[in-house]
């Protein structure tokens, strides 16, 4: 073992907790993303087999996109399905490293060329919880909802700036 290899477990721990801890993600919506991601993967996966069944050479294509789309979701995701791939570890953490809008945008992008490809039922559905995916991390990146009382103070405060606006143009003009 190297010591690049004995710094990189060290550097995987401590990445996720970083990335997680500036987007404020919780750690059942951090589960649910990785989930979809899996059950996207395994979507992607059979649905590529499936198109790849044919002897359209854009559907074939489209399958093996499904396919790669499918490794990658389950390498970025869930590297423990990939132990046997020496590189799994290092590609997980660099993708736990992205922010969710950067995800959010390699999934949906990753998802959305195989139906570009072939228009088909079966890519529309085998991309589609792949997408979903990426759904979730962009809504993530939008951030929390805030609560009543914020939106109550921010609304009078502008209201407040509003009418000392107002009343400030109207002594003007007197």
């Amino acid at each position: 073992m190297s010591s690049q290899d004995e710094q990189l477990p060290a550097a995987a721990a401590a990445a996720p907790e970083a990335a997680a801890a500036d987007e404020g993600m919780t750690w059942w919506y951090r589960w649910l993303c990785r989930i979809a991601g899996v059950i996207g993967g395994m979507s992607c996966a059979f649905a590529g087999l499936w198109n790849c069944v044919t002897i359209n050479p854009l559907n074939i294509a489209a399958g093996v996109w499904m396919m790669l789309n499918a490794f990658v979701l389950f390498l970025c995701e869930a590297p423990f399905c990939c132990q046997f791939i020496e590189f799994a570890n290092a590609v997980a953490a660099r993708a736990d490293r992205l922010r969710a809008w950067q995800k959010a945008a390699f999934y949906c992008g990753m998802a959305v060329f195989p139906v570009m490809l072939s228009l088909t039922l079966t890519t529309l559905l085998g991309n589609a919880i792949a997408f979903a995916t990426g759904v979730l991390y962009g809504m993530s990146a939008l951030g929390k909802k805030g609560d009543a009382i914020s939106y109550a103070r921010i609304h009078q405060q502008q209201k407040q700036m509003d009418e000392e606006k107002l009343t400030g143009s109207l002594e003007g003009q007197a």
